[in-house]
């Protein structure tokens, strides 16, 4: 068996079994999904700051993985939005490492479509703004539509926040003229699988655009 690990940034141990659940539906035969939590940071990234300081989580969680395991894994999925650490991880890891924003945003831009994005955290609209302009996705991004309320208080109720970013999704294609909207959010990943068969337009759920991004880049290996 060989493994991905999927790193959470944040330290809910919830989360991370979600997402690993999640991205396991996408492995192919042979390989299985670990998940590991970041040991110091909120429950859930909310703000650029927290952001910010969770790529010393990142980092910190894939060297005491390649220490303490006999076969470290072969790929790396960092499971937050704003793909916190990646450019640290990349410069210590020898093997693929995958962002859910940066491969969300590729799935989303394929063949030239417009896209948007639906989210919780506006806390967080700088930074997913400045990753769309950073990845080359400027005169595609449509922007942000947010969620009304407190983002871990909504997050906390699964039904509310299923219909909440229904209803962003929804102003991303009738507003902004978006033909593509992801769920922009790890903690966000169940909600994200479940609205995709509620619109005419791809749905983009970052755990599986992660998940498929990596497979590639394993199979070219």
């Amino acid at each position: 068996m060989r493994d991905i690990l999927l790193i959470n940034p944040n330290t809910s141990t919830a989360t991370t079994a979600m997402m690993v659940r999640l991205a396991a539906l996408e492995a192919a035969p042979g390989w299985r999904v670990l998940g590991a939590a970041a040991g110091e940071g909120p429950g859930m990234i909310v703000e650029q700051a927290e952001l910010e300081r969770s790529a010393v989580e990142v980092e910190r969680t894939w060297l005491a993985h390649a220490r303490t395991t006999a076969t470290p894994a072969e790929g790396v999925i960092v499971g937050a939005f704003g793909d916190p650490g990646i450019g640290r991880l990349r410069a210590v890891c020898a093997v693929p490492v995958i962002g859910l924003c940066e491969s969300s945003m590729q799935e989303a831009a394929a063949g030239g479509r417009r896209f948007g994005i639906a989210t919780v955290t506006p806390g967080l609209v700088r930074a997913i703004d400045g990753l769309a302009v950073a990845h080359g996705f400027a005169a595609q991004y449509t922007g942000i539509q947010l969620t009304p309320g407190e983002p871990r208080a909504l997050a906390a109720d699964p039904r509310a926040l299923e219909e909440a970013l229904a209803e962003a999704v929804a102003r991303c294609i009738e507003r902004d003229g978006a033909e593509a909207v992801i769920i922009g959010g790890g903690p966000l990943g169940q909600a994200a699988a479940a609205l995709g068969p509620r619109f005419a337009v791809p749905v983009i759920a970052p755990i599986t655009a992660a998940m498929r991004r990596l497979s590639v880049l394993l199979r070219s290996d």
